[in-house]
């Protein structure tokens, strides 16, 4: 048996190939799954190269598969020689005469080539990295694997309004996993459902934990796989939330009445059994370290080893990286939630996460405001705070909450402590944050 480690169609002959250009005129799914990773090359015969580029830059230009007569026409302007033109007549015509037998066989067969080329082609790209030791692009290996993967997948054409109109009609098409908070389920219509996303929006203090806990907790009441992803937070604090949540014991007295929340707990356990069958999961990311990619990695791990989340959430959105850098703050935001509903459809799982107003410098840092240089500290709601869009008034000061802080170092020796998140303005009229690139060597406007 030949090896298909050949470059070209070689090894499976030219009545193979005359087959397959068979195929890209009469089949016009199969051509639109193949077009796109066929390449000349993979073609022994350079009269059957051309014809394949005319096959591909006629689809280019009009979105759909040429006819024979539609190749002729082409054949006829764009070759000059005589000589040539009728050689490619002639092969024309013969492709024509193929008939269907085994056109099964010859498409599986150069959709697989095709296939086995690009993934050479990948795993070339992914050993490069990996030999770079080039962290940053791990994330990239997956998306490009997958690529590959999915190269001859058939296309989804959409589907009959008409069709399956019981499944369509049944009661049971969306079935909501409540959060246990009224206000919220009734507004959603019991809750949500697989492959929806909710998002929990405040400011700085505003009790968005508190109510992602409460919907944690829900979920493991009803009997729900749980996976609570926190990033400022430690895993005691979430913990002690959730037994506060259990059996109705203030935080701040857990510890104090240590034997009666035990008691509750063992009492929950065998009176629900709904509460034995979930399982509620924390697990603590370092805040800005991780994209949706390496969340959505971790959670294909859980499951491999049996713990596949229902509810996934998400404390809070600020602290994940998008997956690809953006410069833009609000744009890089749209992605990262963008990326999350991707994650919960192909996961099937309901996601819930946080989202909070910007709160990025230190107390102790100076502003300029319409009353002179002021710590942020002290500022209050009404004063007007330089921009780089001229002074603005102070509509809401939040609460400040433990976040990581970086310490940046200008050339003239001035110091400034800010979150991942606070934009400078830079060159041509664009802001930059460290979580969106700011790095050393930038020019940031500064007030002389």
């Amino acid at each position: 048996m030949q090896s298909t480690n050949n470059q070209s169609f070689n090894f499976l002959g030219q009545s193979f190939q005359l087959k397959l250009l068979s195929q890209l005129f009469s089949d016009r799914k199969f051509s639109e799954r193949i077009l796109s990773v066929i390449q000349t090359k993979y073609f022994d015969n350079m009269n059957y190269r051309q014809i394949v580029v005319f096959i591909k830059d006629y689809y280019e230009k009009y979105e759909n598969i040429p006819t024979y007569d539609n190749i002729m026409q082409t054949i006829s302007i764009e070759i000059k020689d005589d000589i040539q033109k009728e050689y490619l007549f002639e092969i024309v015509k013969e492709i024509k005469k193929q008939t269907l037998e085994d056109s099964r066989f010859v498409q599986d067969r150069s959709l697989k080539f095709c296939k086995q080329q690009a993934l050479k082609k990948a795993l070339q790209y992914c050993n490069k990295v990996l030999e770079r030791g080039d962290f940053e692009e791990y994330d990239k290996l997956e998306g490009k694997l997958k690529e590959v993967l999915d190269i001859g997948e058939e296309n989804d054409d959409g589907i009959d309004v008409m069709s399956g109109l019981e499944d369509v009609l049944s009661e049971n098409f969306r079935r909501p996993i409540p959060t246990g908070i009224d206000g919220i389920d009734k507004n959603i219509e019991g809750g949500l459902s697989k492959g929806e996303l909710g998002v929990i929006f405040a400011g700085p203090g505003g009790g968005k934990t508190t109510i992602l806990t409460k919907i944690s907790n829900t979920g493991k009441n009803l009997g729900y796989n749980v996976l609570q992803i926190i990033f400022e937070d430690s895993d005691v604090q979430i913990r002690r939330k959730h037994l506060s949540c259990w059996t109705g014991i203030q935080l701040n007295d857990l510890s104090k009445y240590k034997d009666k929340v035990i008691e509750k707990i063992n009492i929950l356990k065998k009176e629900n059994n709904k509460f034995n069958e979930g399982r509620l999961q924390i697990k603590r990311f370092p805040s800005g370290t991780v994209t949706i990619n390496k969340i959505k990695n971790y959670i294909k791990r859980q499951i491999s080893v049996g713990f596949k989340p229902d509810i996934v959430i998400l404390d809070y959105l600020e602290c994940v990286l998008p997956n690809e850098r953006i410069e833009d703050i609000n744009t890089a935001e749209g992605s990262i939630i963008r990326s999350f509903e991707s994650m919960l459809f192909d996961l099937d799982m309901v996601g819930w996460c946080g989202l909070q107003g910007n709160r990025c410098l230190g107390l102790d840092e100076e502003v300029q405001t319409d009353k002179g240089v002021i710590k942020i500290g002290k500022i209050k709601e009404g004063d007007k705070v330089l921009t780089h869009k001229g002074f603005k008034k102070v509509l809401k000061v939040f609460p400040i909450q433990k976040q990581p802080l970086y310490e940046i170092k200008l050339k003239s020796g001035k110091k400034i402590k800010v979150s991942a998140k606070h934009e400078f303005p830079v060159k041509y009229g664009k802001l930059k944050s460290i979580l969106t690139g700011l790095k050393i060597g930038d020019n940031l406007f500064i007030k002389k």
